[in-house]
């Protein structure tokens, strides 16, 4: 088995790329992405 993903633990705070999809609800699709990324270019 592999460990690809021994750095990815849920408890290890990190700088990550999706940090500002933080407030995007589970489950949003392509428009409400893209909304939240307009309000939040606009701020």
């Amino acid at each position: 088995m592999s460990d690809a993903s021994e750095s990815d633990t849920p408890d290890e705070e990190s700088d990550r790329d999706d940090d500002h999809l933080e407030d995007v609800d589970v489950g949003a699709g392509c428009t409400e992405i893209w909304e939240h990324l307009a309000e939040e270019r606009e701020e």
